[in-house]
């Protein structure tokens, strides 16, 4: 599966981007709404991505962010929302935004989001509102993305690696807690004179 793309922006439609990498091209489904965040043509740009395999078709969803991401996680994995209605509600609101709706039970905010009726705006706040806590919200940022930020660690490379685990694709709370396991089974002095690459090495291993 595809994680992440680094590469050379090279065209870009209202429904998808095209992006070089390596002498590929990788077409990345990515709203008009968000063009205004990308850099311009020619340049590099760095997508978090998600990649849907159907019988028909493989076809990668692509974000700036890893909340963005795993928000769209979020939203797939409730009944009747695929990856196209889940991408449309994130191109029409901010994930804060979204993640305030569902937390406050707004049925009628969401209902304003594009392919999103009654019912599933429902189911939204009913399997989502516990689920959502990673997101800042507004005001004073949640506990939860306290300790899921780089700064939660003392030591460097255990920052360096979450920075590195997170544009991955991976979600923050999960790579602090693979990294905080690899500490608690190797030791702190052990940890503590691992090489970033190595910490990454033992980190991917806990993260398959």
């Amino acid at each position: 599966m595809i994680a992440r793309l680094r590469g050379e922006l090279l065209h870009r439609t209202s429904e998808a981007l095209v992006v070089d990498v390596g002498g590929v091209g990788y077409e990345v489904h990515f709203p008009e709404a968000h063009h205004h965040r990308l850099p311009r043509l020619g340049e590099e740009v760095v997508l978090q991505i998600h990649t849907v395999v159907r019988e028909d078709a493989i076809s990668l969803y692509g974000f700036l962010d890893a909340a963005e991401k795993e928000l769209f996680l979020l939203l797939m994995g409730v009944s009747g929302v695929g990856p196209k209605l889940a991408r449309n509600v994130l191109s029409a609101a901010t994930p804060a935004e979204i993640g305030r709706a569902i937390a406050a039970g707004d049925v009628g905010r969401l209902k304003q989001l594009p392919g999103v009726g009654k019912k599933t705006a429902e189911r939204l706040c009913l399997e989502l509102k516990d689920k959502v806590d990673f997101i800042p919200l507004g005001g004073s940022v949640p506990a939860a993305a306290v300790v899921a930020s780089p700064e939660a660690f003392s030591d460097q490379p255990s920052r360096d690696a979450l920075s590195a685990l997170m544009n991955l694709g991976y979600p923050a709370a999960r790579a602090r807690q693979v990294l905080e396991q690899v500490r608690r089974q190797m030791g702190e002095e052990a940890y503590s004179a691992l090489a970033l690459e190595e910490l990454l090495r033992s980190a991917l291993r806990g993260l398959a």
